[in-house]
């Protein structure tokens, strides 16, 4: 799973997530991609089922880039804790994704794979994704 190696801070506020994405929204690096439509973070675990949809649909062929990092932990109070006595310890991490978002990016495979393999990975992520390209067949 991904998560920081270090961070400047051990727990972060949880902030807000209005606004389209103005940065890591237009395809860099492959031919295909999947791009978030809404707002909302995913987990590490999230990103890596998802990763595994797509590299073994396309039987580990072609190129994967995964353009979103769990940079942001999120923490949690036992159950049944009293009020009071501080934030609790961080449990897991995700990344803040704002629509408009590349989430992962695809290449050296034919059109109608990519499309089906980012399809099967949509069904892993919690937000609404939608199948771009850059090449124009």
């Amino acid at each position: 799973m991904l998560s920081p190696k270090r961070t400047k801070f051990r727990k972060y506020q949880r902030g807000r997530l209005k606004g389209r994405a103005s940065r890591n929204n237009s395809i860099t690096f492959g031919d295909y991609a999947l791009q978030a439509q809404e707002s909302g973070w995913l987990t590490s675990r999230q990103i890596e089922a998802t990763r595994r949809t797509i590299t073994r649909y396309t039987k580990r062929g072609g190129k994967l880039w995964i353009k979103v990092f769990p940079d942001k932990s999120i923490t949690a109070r036992a159950a049944e804790s009293r009020m009071g006595s501080g934030k609790g310890s961080p449990e897991y991490w995700v990344a803040v994704i704002k629509s408009g978002n590349i989430l992962f990016e695809l290449s050296d495979v034919k059109l109608e794979m990519a499309r089906q393999a980012m399809n099967l990975a949509s069904y892993k992520l919690p937000i609404k994704t939608k199948f771009i390209t850059k090449i124009i067949e």
